[in-house]
């Protein structure tokens, strides 16, 4: 799951647990199970990628209109469901927006579907929403929604699914500098990679450990030089000892609802250089938790990375600073402010 998904199932397992009922409607995938409950949700699957959205507005119309729902969150990943056009039982409508899409058009779209989206389609889409109560993850993106004329906006923060460690665990015995997401254009993995061969003339004996898998892995594999190693499957556990014996994360992504892998280093000691994105700067507490960069600007991002790499006593209090600021990010507490947000609006 991506991090929309994981945020949504969490937040809405905790409500279920508060006594709420609640159901998630959602697309299909191959050998689905297509209605059960997951974690006291009610989950219900309709349609593809695509069809999702009319499949939703059918199922109102036949079902859910009749169950007296107090409310409908239409939860906005690139393109939304439209709720204000069909629901009308007297339902309130609360949109989530975890990012906009913005510059990912050009980086996952092929021409001229990527101009298009960029300059008419999402705009227009979100027209649909400024007079609905908003939710999202980042002041970031809540800047974007009031630039495009939202009335009410409220951020709310992300959560972790483990606790934040109590030291710094032991790390490599030579500078690792460590990858994670997904392997896509748009998270700009091929801009770690090339900002690493800087860092490799400076410190010849640093590593750059990739975690993830995509469509992006091929070319990364021919692009990569020597100290690059790649790792896919890993169980969570696996993946969190991994980051942990890194001495510090790589986030180039062109924009991100928050970055919460940030934070998840954070939560195991490990600071973060990423570039000064939406999202991402909400996400790095720049000269604390780690460094910002230049969007775009590869020998900016590898200066950060030396910088943290060569002096040990900053990298000692950035990495004991980002325990202490992990440490605020419980699903808990989203859970319970998105609830008093949606009381209040």
């Amino acid at each position: 799951m991506g991090g929309a998904e994981v945020f949504t199932h969490e937040i809405a397992k905790r409500w279920v647990d508060t006594g709420h009922e609640v159901t998630l409607f959602t697309s299909e995938f191959p050998d689905c199970k297509r209605e059960e409950i997951l974690d006291g949700v009610r989950v219900i699957r309709r349609g593809g990628k695509y069809s999702v959205y009319g499949r939703a507005r059918k199922y109102y119309k036949k079902y859910f209109s009749k169950e007296n729902f107090d409310l409908i969150i239409d939860e906005v990943n690139t393109r939304p469901f439209f709720t204000p056009k069909f629901v009308n039982n007297g339902e309130k409508i609360v949109c989530l927006i975890h990012q906009l899409a913005r510059e990912y058009w050009f980086y996952e779209t092929p021409f001229p579907i990527s101009h298009i989206g960029y300059y008419f389609l999402e705009d227009r889409w979100l027209r649909n929403y400024v007079n609905v109560p908003t939710v999202t993850v980042s002041e970031s993106t809540r800047k974007d929604l009031l630039d495009l004329g939202f009335k009410q906006v409220f951020v709310v923060p992300e959560g972790l699914n483990f606790r934040p460690l109590s030291s710094v665990p032991k790390k490599e015995n030579h500078p690792v500098v460590v990858y994670v997401g997904r392997l896509r254009k748009a998270k700009r993995p091929d801009h770690a990679v090339k900002a690493f061969r800087n860092v490799r003339n400076s410190i010849p004996d640093a590593e750059l450990w990739i975690i993830g898998d995509g469509s992006f892995k091929g070319d990364l594999t021919r692009l990569a030089n020597g100290g690059v190693r790649f790792f896919s499957g890993l169980s969570d556990g696996e993946r969190r000892d991994l980051i942990g014996r890194a001495w510090v994360l790589v986030n180039p992504s062109v924009r991100e609802g928050f970055g919460l892998n940030i934070v998840e280093a954070n939560a195991l000691g490990v600071p973060c250089v990423a570039y000064d994105v939406p999202g991402l700067r909400d996400a790095v507490l720049d000269g604390k938790t780690g460094f910002l960069a230049e969007s775009g600007n590869i020998e900016a991002l590898a200066k950060g990375i030396i910088q943290i790499f060569t002096d040990d006593s900053l990298r000692a209090k950035f990495s004991q600073e980002c325990l202490v600021y992990s440490k605020g990010f419980t699903w808990e507490r989203v859970a319970e402010e998105f609830i008093n947000m949606i009381r209040a609006a």
